[in-house]
């Protein structure tokens, strides 16, 4: 992964988010981690909801301190069915003299989609995913993909289909 491209997130840390040895406390480095992540797969897919299900080989490489400027680089590394993996880099830059870059730490964090009951759904492509309900229903109307995990009922499209067919 490049550091020149656009993190998802770029934060400086504050003496707040310190743990006892006065470094920032791994939780608040792997919430941004979740964070990025989560923005990444939203970018990916055009869905609007998933969730956490499982953050895989974090490792913390070096510690951050109060006044480095962390930036959390995200890429997705695979699309299932319902579930996106997506490897996020942390890298910071120290404060200080030199603009030191240093890969702080590393983590593969697996998200399931879910809709608006906060069910398990498929994963659809971007132009899927962006399409308003009526565009859908048009999609059906034409005979064109139908999506299974459209929002609008069949009845309503059976009922359209009929009175078009009427005309």
């Amino acid at each position: 992964m490049e550091s020149k491209r656009d993190p998802a997130i770029r934060i400086t840390l504050l003496p707040r988010d310190t743990n006892s040895a006065g470094t920032i406390f791994g939780g608040v480095i792997l919430s941004y981690i979740d964070m990025a992540g989560a923005i990444e797969a939203h970018r990916h897919t055009g869905m609007p909801r998933f969730v956490t299900v499982a953050m895989r080989e974090v490792i913390f490489h070096k510690p951050v301190f109060v006044g480095d400027l962390v930036s959390f680089y995200a890429e997705t590394v695979s699309v299932g069915k319902t579930s996106i993996t997506i490897r996020v880099i942390v890298e910071t830059e120290r404060v200080g003299a030199t603009t030191e870059v240093l890969r702080v730490t590393e983590a593969e964090v697996v998200y399931v989609a879910v809709d608006e009951k906060r069910q398990k759904t498929r994963i659809r492509s971007r132009d899927e995913s962006s399409a308003t309900d009526e565009e859908l229903v048009e999609s059906r109307l034409a005979g064109h993909h139908v999506d299974p995990n459209s929002s609008v009922p069949l009845s309503e499209t059976r009922a359209r289909l009929r009175s078009r067919s009427k005309s």
